[in-house]
């Protein structure tokens, strides 16, 4: 997730889904508020205003083109952007999070993205292997089902008795 003030000069802030694939619905919003006072902590003019609105999104929702100014971001799919207004400066939450703060540039995102759409498949696979072996069992079951329902059984030459060579008596 991305999010940026509405002004000319953007500040990103990124949370990073790292567990499951999530959707902006999925986030508290005791995240989006932080993040938010992230925002507007790290920018140049939002710290000088009293409140600012701020815009957040999915970062694969982020359109960057050739001819756009340095900073300057546009959307895909302006439905998946959504838009918290009035934000005002809480600086126990800028502080708090100011104190657990850690640059680590060393992390490899595209590498924790691989592994992260690896185990997802794994899982997909996994869930599709064993709803195949639900319908291979549900078919024999029903075929079963439908061998005792029909008189396929009854018309097998050894099924079949004869009464050939009997001796029948008439009483009468």
């Amino acid at each position: 997730m991305c999010g940026s003030m509405l002004t000319n000069y953007l500040r990103l802030t990124y949370i990073l889904f790292v567990l499951t694939r999530e959707t902006l619905d999925d986030v508290p919003s005791v995240i989006i508020d932080e993040a938010c006072q992230l925002v507007k902590d790290n920018s140049i003019t939002g710290r000088k205003q009293s409140s600012v609105d701020v815009v957040y999104t999915l970062w694969s929702n982020l359109k960057k083109t050739a001819g756009m100014e340095a900073g300057q971001v546009s959307y895909h799919k302006d439905k998946e952007v959504l838009l918290v207004k009035n934000v005002a400066k809480n600086t126990d939450i800028v502080k708090r999070l100011n104190k657990t703060k850690t640059e680590n540039m060393k992390l490899d995102f595209k590498a924790l993205r691989e592994e992260r759409d690896a185990k997802e498949r794994a899982e997909l696979r996994e869930k599709q292997r064993k709803q195949q072996e639900l319908d291979k069992e549900l078919a024999k079951k029903r075929a079963q089902e439908a061998e005792i329902r029909s008189y396929t059984s009854l018309m097998k030459t050894e099924n079949m008795k004869t009464n050939r060579g009997q001796l029948w008596l008439r009483f009468g």
